[in-house]
């Protein structure tokens, strides 16, 4: 008899951080259906090896229960803070339950009980909405991504600068996304994880001196270690928010520079049964590319 395929949606599959669940998804013979905004992204959706992909909206619940018909699983990652993140995360979770889905993976944050910082509070609707339905659901709550590190690296390259709105002292929690989405991956194909929340970081809480370090020797000279207003920052590495969510992201930063980010890596390790990769490695990764 043959094996079956579970097909699986994924919201995000064009993108830098939810697209690396696509292949993670093929690799365990998963069939992936990408959830796209327009016609554009339909392409590159299969370019990053989705089987196939749908149009949809988050806001319009009717694509959604059209987008998840048939779909054994759904991956979900929210837009980053959007004033109606909570609201188009409830609607996915709805959609899926009527159109008889049985796995749930909501990639949501570390910390999300963490009701001061906007971007951590809306996606405790969406937890809430996953408690009281019926489908099998996992939570992911991964700490800062390694992948935020690229939009920053240019400049480390040409001025041997590294400069974050917050102390150089400073100590945040990371994780290669390529990591969860290894997790992701096994909670869609296997029924290991099924109603579990697991916190996913990788080893150590590195400040900014100790990540220059890691620059240094991956480039061969000298980085140094800065702190820098969050306008000149934005300024810098352009990230793709209005000003609403840059206000929003500042008031994470002023954070940091408060508190920090702790995490363990302990869960992350037991799920995927080998080392979770490391910051070092990361930055090694991108001075070789």
């Amino acid at each position: 008899m043959e094996e079956h395929r579970p097909t699986v949606l994924v919201v995000g599959a064009t993108g830098r951080v939810a697209g690396l669940v696509v292949p993670e998804l093929a690799r365990r013979g998963a069939t992936v259906r990408a959830l796209v905004r327009d016609e554009r992204g339909r392409q590159k959706a299969v370019d990053n090896g989705a089987a196939e992909a749908v149009v949809a909206d988050l806001r319009d619940p009717a694509s959604l229960r059209r987008a998840a018909e048939g779909a054994d699983g759904v991956f979900h990652i929210g837009p980053a803070f959007q004033p109606d993140e909570a609201r188009m995360g409830c609607n996915l979770v709805a959609a899926a339950q009527e159109a008889g889905v049985r796995k749930f993976v909501f990639s949501s944050v570390i910390q999300p009980t963490h009701g001061t910082l906007a971007n951590h509070a809306s996606k405790v609707p969406v937890e809430t909405a996953l408690f009281e339905s019926e489908l099998e659901y996992t939570l992911l709550h991964p700490a800062n991504f390694f992948q935020n590190l690229r939009g920053a690296w240019p400049g480390i390259v040409r001025d041997g600068v590294f400069a974050e709105p917050y102390p150089v002292d400073t100590r945040i929690a990371r994780v290669d996304y390529r990591d969860v989405a290894e997790v992701a991956a096994i909670a869609l194909t296997e029924d290991r994880l099924a109603y579990g929340s697991f916190e996913l970081c990788a080893p150590g809480r590195f400040n900014r001196r100790e990540i220059v370090a890691m620059a240094g020797e991956a480039l061969g000279r000298p980085v140094a270690a800065r702190e820098i207003d969050f306008d000149d920052w934005a300024e810098l590495t352009r990230p793709p928010y209005d000003a609403r969510q840059l206000l929003l992201l500042s008031k994470v930063h002023a954070h940091y520079a408060t508190h920090g980010l702790g995490g363990n890596a302990l869960v992350l390790e037991a799920i995927l049964g080998r080392p979770p990769r490391t910051l070092a490695q990361y930055i090694g990764e991108l001075a070789a590319s």
